[in-house]
């Protein structure tokens, strides 16, 4: 594969999968500065740049980098240059009284459009349906969350990649908003590369234990596990995205634990499935997350910020980016990618 040309596009009038209104940071505007921002603890980085000026451009007149906004011609086109495309995919469960279902979705999202919008990368609509079933609680209390059994989840992701790769895309890789999806999706992503011999690449895009490049931006303490669920940082991304979702009249900051029913020699500090007895982590529990935390929350929203959000989603995209371009270097030699005939067709993962 030819070294990647970055393509430009003309930014869509509305962004495609979730939609990002007038109140939100619209395209085109400049990110976060130490000159608008309050954050002076922040150190600027390259990754904080909504642009990157050492890649040149190539205008395919493309509407958008969204796979559900252009014609097949375009496809065809986008092919001609680059067989990388984003999966952005998520889920849709509760996240507290004062953040969208919609959240980790958003996350992905924001990523792979940043991503893709900078430096000319397709991809698809986000699938904002994951593997929440620990977020469901008791029938009739309405979380809202919806979740697939995990051969559904298996072969949505399976017969995605293999349209993908019937198309001519030879590099496939998902950006996932979602930490428990990982918990199911091994077997799919081997599966995929070993029948085709596509490179098959599983993007992590947020901060749970591991706070990486966001270690600057985040201000709550590891004990207050800053990148976890509906905490500072996923109030900040939805505060970014559209602060008009965000209650923060409700946001309530709330600590894991153990359950109650487990008794005082196991303690529980994120939302991880291990659970630490003795002070040592070698226990794994399948827990329901309102076991170990009654707010849905595991963090400080409070501690909330747009414009860290801001950071993040750049950071983020940033990052991707420059791996995309490490990536297209790789030779990935393709078999069997018909999907046509019967041998694969009406398959399961």
């Amino acid at each position: 594969m030819a070294k990647r040309r970055t393509i430009a596009a003309t930014p869509p009038a509305q962004a495609a999968g979730l939609v990002r209104p007038a109140t939100a940071t619209r395209e085109g505007v400049e990110p976060w500065s130490e000159a608008s921002g309050p954050a002076a603890h922040v150190k600027p980085s390259h990754q904080d740049e909504a642009h990157a000026p050492r890649r040149k451009t190539l205008d395919l007149g493309f509407p958008s980098w969204c796979l559900g906004d252009l014609c097949a011609t375009d496809v065809r086109e986008y092919l001609r240059h680059s067989d990388t495309i984003l999966i952005p995919k998520a889920s849709l469960e509760q996240h507290g009284a004062h953040l969208p279902l919609f959240c980790d979705s958003i996350t992905s999202d924001e990523v792979a459009r940043r991503a893709g919008r900078r430096a000319g990368i397709l991809y698809t609509p986000t699938l904002w349906m994951g593997y929440s079933p620990q977020h469901l609680k008791g029938p009739g209390e309405g979380t809202g969350t919806i979740t697939l059994r995990v051969e559904t989840y298996l072969n949505l992701i399976y017969d995605i990649g293999r349209s993908l790769i019937h198309h001519g895309f030879r590099r496939l890789v998902f950006v996932n908003g979602h930490g428990s999806n990982i918990k199911v999706i091994d077997p799919v992503l081997r599966k995929l590369r070993n029948e085709t011999g596509a490179l098959i690449v599983y993007y992590k895009p947020y901060a749970e234990r591991y706070l990486g490049m966001l270690q600057d931006v985040l201000e709550g303490s590891v004990e207050e596990t800053p990148g976890w669920h509906a905490g500072e940082l996923e109030t900040s991304q939805c505060l970014c995205h559209n602060p008009a979702l965000v209650r923060m009249e409700r946001a309530q900051k709330s600590r894991a634990h153990a359950p109650e029913w487990l008794g005082r020699a196991w303690t529980k500090k994120d939302g991880m499935p291990d659970i630490e007895f003795q002070g040592y982590r070698y226990f794994d529990m399948p827990f329901e997350h309102g076991e170990f935390t009654e707010t849905g929350v595991m963090g400080n929203p409070h501690r909330a910020a747009a414009y860290k959000g801001e950071i993040a989603f750049n950071r983020f995209a940033n990052h991707l980016i420059d791996a995309v371009h490490e990536l297209e270097k790789v030779k990935v030699t393709m078999r069997n990618v018909d999907w046509t005939s019967g041998k694969t067709m009406g398959g399961t993962a």
